[in-house]
């Protein structure tokens, strides 16, 4: 009885293909590093200039340029509020045309895919670089940066959210003989709200990021900062910024992690 039984278990499966995934991974990896120029020894032979680096710009700190990062920082934080919030405002529309289960015209939602797609491809700081030269110098070409990054980031989250959301609702709807608006307001909103609402919060701590880096094409911003003191090799300088800005992204993505966990 228990041979019979022990013939019908099913042979243990071969791991060639396990670990033949395992060598493709790697060699993935390890082509790609030779290819980039990436070598452990170069990082090895070189830390010592990375250690002297760092005791030049942290110890000790530069306490007293403190006061004049503050007014750049405040800067970078508003050009990413500003950004981030009209990036969300031309989101939300063009969301609505994308997914496929709101609009149903399906070379309109391919055509703005297309057109969502080709935004996200472009750096933020090259549309600064872009908007500098059409504009000149400032935060508005920074803002006008964020903006179109912020649009492509949250719209594409935003219309995938409203494709997977609960469709009993949009039928119960359609049933009792509602419209496409009433379909928006009482079935699509409320499940995507909260998510949109996170989405335009993540983007605004991405943009903080962003922001302080778009100084370097002269859009305004703390980048200018960092900019001007690693031309001049003060890295003292370089050093405060970096502390105080590490410091206020820490604190803006506590308080903004904790608002979107409580909407999601």
């Amino acid at each position: 009885m228990n041979q019979a039984l022990l013939s019908k278990i099913p042979p243990k499966p071969r791991r060639i293909k396990f670990y033949s995934t395992i060598i493709l991974v790697f060699g993935i990896i390890i082509s790609s590093a030779m290819f980039s120029g990436f070598s452990v020894i170069d990082i090895i032979s070189n830390l010592r200039f990375a250690f002297r680096l760092i005791d030049s710009m942290f110890f000790p700190p530069a306490w007293d340029y403190a006061d004049n990062v503050i007014k750049p920082l405040l800067q970078t934080v508003q050009m990413a509020i500003v950004g981030s919030f009209f990036g969300a405002v031309i989101a939300f529309p063009v969301a609505l045309i994308a997914a496929g289960n709101f609009i149903k015209i399906k070379w309109l939602n391919q055509i703005t895919r297309i057109f969502l797609n080709f935004f996200r491809t472009i750096p933020a700081l090259v549309l600064a670089s872009l908007f500098v030269s059409i504009f000149g110098l400032g935060s508005f070409a920074g803002i006008l940066a964020l903006t179109i990054f912020s649009f492509g980031l949250i719209s594409k989250m935003t219309y995938e959210s409203i494709e997977a959301i609960d469709y009993g609702q949009v039928e119960a709807i359609i049933s009792l003989g509602g419209n496409r608006f009433n379909i928006f307001r009482y079935a699509i909103l409320p499940q995507v709200l909260p998510q949109f609402i996170s989405y335009t919060l993540y983007a605004f701590e991405v943009n903080i990021r962003a922001a302080a880096v778009l100084g370097y094409v002269g859009a305004g911003g703390i980048g200018q900062y960092y900019e001007i003191f690693l031309s001049l090799r003060r890295f003292e300088f370089v050093g405060i910024i970096v502390m105080i800005s590490f410091g206020a992204v820490l604190l803006i993505d506590f308080i903004s992690s904790s608002i979107r966990r409580r909407l999601v």
